[in-house]
C-alpha cells in the first residue's frame, strides 16, 4: 500500500507546477489549464485523506471531489467563454490585455 505522503507529495508537486504555470504564463488558454491541473492537484489529496483517514461517512473525500469537479467544469466554461470573446475582440489571447475589460 502507498504511503500517504507520496499522494500529497505528487499532488503538492502538481498544484506547484499548476501555481507557477499560472503566474508565468500569458496565454488563457494555459492560464485555465493551470487552474485546472492545481484544482486536480486537490482531489488528489481529498481521496488521499479520505483513504486514509478514519471517518464515520465512507466516501467523503470523493464526494467534495465531485463538487470540485462541477466547480472546475464551470470554470472552464466561463473561462473559455471569456477567451472566446478577448479573441474576437483583440484576436489575440493575452492575459495583460484583460485590464481593458475592468468595470
Amino acid at each position: 500500500m502507498t504511503p500517504l505522503q507520496h499522494y500529497l507529495a505528487l499532488a503538492t508537486i502538481l498544484f506547484f507546477i499548476g501555481a507557477w504555470g499560472m503566474m508565468a504564463r500569458r496565454n488563457i488558454i494555459m492560464v485555465i489549464m493551470c487552474i485546472e491541473l492545481m484544482l486536480n492537484a486537490v482531489n488528489i489529496s481529498l481521496v488521499a485523506f479520505s483513504n486514509y483517514m478514519p471517518s464515520p461517512v465512507p466516501g467523503r473525500g470523493e464526494v467534495f471531489v465531485f463538487f470540485v469537479f462541477g466547480l472546475s467544469a464551470a470554470e472552464a466554461a466561463v473561462g473559455l467563454g471569456i477567451a472566446i470573446a478577448l479573441y474576437r475582440l483583440r484576436e489575440r489571447l493575452s492575459v495583460d490585455e484583460l485590464d481593458g475589460m475592468k468595470g
